[in-house]
């Protein structure tokens, strides 16, 4: 069992900044990749941005260019770098882990509100 704490979410202006973290109760080896999902209300779920153990990202359409994912070494912290914040990114964000022994659902935080006000 993975647990997963998402934290950085808030209020902010249209082009503003957010950072959010999502830490590990404890070092996980067997991560093989983290993801950052979001969810607006009436809306499925969709993946944000991933990065891999080794270090591979890749990044949904909507945000190339103005978020970045980066976790640190010891692939306990996962963060998403948000800039250019828009109204259409207002959602819940959530961190997801696939594992070696998880690797296609995966383990997820409880998710983190962002809203981008106009």
């Amino acid at each position: 069992q993975v647990q997963l704490v998402e934290s950085g979410g808030g209020l902010v202006e249209a082009g503003g900044s957010l950072r959010l973290s999502c830490a590990t109760s404890r070092s996980i080896a067997s991560i093989i990749a983290y993801g950052w999902y979001r969810q607006a209300p009436g809306k499925q779920r969709e993946l944000v941005a991933q990065i891999t153990s080794g270090g591979r990202t890749n990044y949904a359409d909507p945000v190339k260019g103005r978020f970045t994912i980066s976790r640190d070494n010891a692939m306990t912290t996962v963060y998403l770098h948000m800039n250019s914040l828009k109204p259409e990114d207002t959602a819940v964000y959530y961190c997801n882990a696939r594992t070696i022994g998880n690797p296609v659902s995966g383990f997820w935080g409880q998710g983190t509100q962002v809203t981008v006000s106009s």
